[in-house]
């Protein structure tokens, strides 16, 4: 198998597992699954640790992007979650991967 089938076989077994299907639009993979995270629906905060991510902003924040191409932006798996994100930076969009096991339920 070359090198960009085991790409496409990876990346189409990231999409099964979070039951993403790809439209008009696709955007890079950013791999945050070391990060703790929590989404509100409207934006996603996320952080190297627990620590940061309750300080006063050693933390990320990105908007949860409304791509008009899907009728939802945040995709769960079992494992992981993928999140549509506007970084609000030179126009950065990403289709962001969070574990699941690092989700800020309370805090």
């Amino acid at each position: 198998m070359s090198l960009i089938e085991k790409f496409n076989t990876a990346k189409q077994a990231l999409y099964d597992h979070v039951g993403f299907v790809e439209d008009w639009v696709v955007y890079a993979i950013d791999d945050r699954t070391d990060m703790v995270w929590r989404e509100d629906g409207t934006e996603v905060k996320f952080a190297n640790d627990i620590n940061n991510f309750n300080s006063d902003g050693i933390y990320y924040v990105d908007e949860i992007y409304t791509q008009r191409f899907y009728q939802k932006w945040v995709f769960r798996g079992d494992e992981l979650t993928m999140i549509i994100v506007d970084t609000h930076t030179d126009g950065n969009r990403f289709f962001a991967i969070f574990s699941n096991d690092k989700e800020v339920k309370n805090s």
